[in-house]
């Protein structure tokens, strides 16, 4: 292929293009990614500089749209507007952000959510929280931190935020090529933690130098659903992070919550967070590993009305699936006995290769071997901040399980 032709539809663009046994069709049909086997990369192609954005065709060269281009990832093309002679200028981000902006004012009433997720909001590899009057975007593709500038415009003319903020800690930046140099691109960065009111809880976001962009919003809903069965609950909230299950289910009446997390300075964002709530005579932590912070409780005779497991993501490839799987069993099988009789087990995955089955059938099994009985009482998922794009199963990796023990 020679990507020195152009597009008669985009002059300025260079032409990529698939192969003839690519699967062109679902393109058509909404899937947002050419894989590395999928795309003619000749020597041309393997010039072009990551983020570069080019015209993609299919074998025939029938086109398909704008996509960017990243011949070191193994994602090679990203669908980025079906229309050849889009202009991806600060007003073409515009029109994507107010569109994510108004589903979020619908289904929340302040301005704590996750703004833009990615694919799902037709900005593929771009993340973005906000928190108030500060928005942090995670550019985890090559595209979109080379359109860095326009897209900080866009966002604030749109939102009217003063701050933003970029974290370069996304895993998936090292696959892209991109640095881990996080920066503030307008106003100016918190002097401290950002207090996030969620589920009647008060959370303590560190958007400087905590995990991910501060704070997980993914598990609002979640937190509610447990909160709503912690009235009067002695509840363990495990790989708690800043307290999330623990807090809203104080919030919401229970007795008392244990956090237990392998970082001090989460768990001293979840005390800041009980404080501000007023709630430190029911709020307790312990720092330590969770497998091994579960087996102590278990010979300490402790018990729970409420335990909830909500761990970072055990396969986050499907290279890891198997190892996953036996991880979220073992977690099961340790937190089962630690639940009083009749009361819940919540156990959650963020991790996309392990699809709900999976996820599911490595529960139920690791409750079994623990000498338990699980009856599934709800299924849960993220909150609509974090959409899903029907044709990318990656979109919906979040999974809960709640069983009643």
């Amino acid at each position: 292929m020679d990507t020195d032709q152009t597009s008669p539809a985009s002059p300025q663009m260079p032409i990529v293009r698939m192969l003839p046994k690519a699967n062109a069709r679902a393109i058509r049909h909404g899937f947002p990614w050419v894989y590395a086997n999928e795309m003619v990369l000749d020597r041309r192609t393997k010039n072009l500089t990551p983020g570069t954005l080019a015209v993609l065709e299919d074998a025939n060269r029938e086109p398909l749209g704008v996509v960017s281009v990243n011949p070191t990832s193994k994602i090679a093309g990203r669908m980025l507007d079906r229309d050849v002679q889009a202009d991806l200028d600060q007003a073409w981000f515009e029109v994507r952000i107010a569109r994510a902006l108004a589903l979020r004012e619908r289904a929340y009433d302040a301005p704590y959510y996750r703004l833009v997720h990615a694919e799902a909001d037709e900005l593929p590899g771009v993340i973005i929280d906000r928190f108030g009057e500060t928005c942090v975007i995670q550019p985890n593709a090559a595209w979109a931190e080379a359109l860095l500038g326009p897209l900080c415009a866009a966002l604030i003319a749109v939102t009217g935020v003063s701050h933003v903020l970029k974290n370069a800690g996304g895993r998936t930046r090292s696959l892209e090529g991109l640095d881990d140099v996080s920066t503030v691109l307008a106003g100016t960065g918190p002097d401290g933690p950002v207090p996030v009111p969620m589920n009647g809880a008060t959370y303590m976001a560190d958007l400087t130098g905590g995990q991910k962009t501060g704070l997980f919003y993914d598990q609002r809903p979640n937190h509610a659903f447990a909160a709503s069965l912690s009235k009067d609950a002695r509840v363990l909230d495990v790989f708690a992070h800043v307290g999330g299950f623990s807090l809203a289910a104080i919030a919401a009446g229970a007795r008392s919550g244990l956090a237990i997390d392998g970082s001090a300075p989460a768990l001293a964002l979840a005390e800041q967070g009980a404080a501000a709530m007023g709630v430190t005579d029911q709020f307790i932590t312990r720092q330590g590993d969770a497998f091994d912070t579960l087996t102590a409780l278990r010979a300490e005779g402790a018990e729970f009305d409420v335990v909830i497991c909500d761990p970072p993501a055990f396969a986050p490839s499907r290279n890891a699936l198997d190892a996953g799987l036996r991880a979220y069993e073992r977690i099961a099988r340790l937190a089962a006995p630690l639940v009083a009789e009749n009361g819940i087990l919540g156990l959650c995955s963020c991790s996309h290769a392990a699809d709900m089955q999976a996820f599911r059938t490595a529960c139920v099994r690791g409750i079994g071997r623990s000498g338990r009985r699980g009856i599934l009482v709800h299924s849960g998922q993220a909150g609509p901040d974090h959409p899903q794009l029907p044709q990318l199963a990656e979109s919906g990796y979040l999974k809960s399980l709640f069983f009643r023990v």
